[in-house]
């Protein structure tokens, strides 16, 4: 199966402008280039940059003093960026990981975990968060095994 289909747009960088798009356009209605640049502590030219690349991947619709508007290709990618990130979050607080490492780590991890890999994890947080004895038995491991 194709790395695009597999796991997000192929790129770090380019997953995080989709996923801060799509947190944009759900918040405030609309992404604008100077927002974006903003909530990622990336320049404004560097922005406009990445978004002319993903307007020209099909994943925006880049106007120019206009807007950034997702595509459907893009909106699909945004949304699988989103649910792998919560998925990886919602894991971890199981186990009562401080919010600081939890987020450290799932920054890292949510760009590269499979979606077979990601079914494994979402299937085990669901089996913990539904047999409260099975998810103190897996803190109980985890810390002794964590020292």
């Amino acid at each position: 199966m194709p790395a695009r289909s597999q796991r997000t747009s192929g790129s770090v960088a380019m997953d995080d402008y989709l996923e801060q798009i799509l947190h944009l356009i759900e918040s405030k209605g609309y992404a604008r280039a100077i927002d974006i640049s903003k909530n990622l502590g990336i320049s404004q030219a560097s922005v406009t940059n990445m978004l002319r690349k993903l307007d020209t991947e099909g994943l925006v619709k880049h106007e120019k003093y206009r807007g950034t508007v997702l595509t459907e290709e893009g909106h699909r990618i945004a949304k699988a960026i989103i649910e792998r990130h919560e998925t990886l979050t919602r894991f971890l607080r199981l186990f009562g990981i401080d919010e600081e490492t939890i987020y450290r780590d799932v920054e890292g991890m949510e760009h590269h975990v499979s979606r077979p890999t990601l079914a494994v994890i979402r299937a085990m947080a669901d089996l913990l968060e539904s047999r409260p004895g099975l998810l103190e038995e897996a803190r109980a491991k985890s810390s002794e095994l964590r020292g």
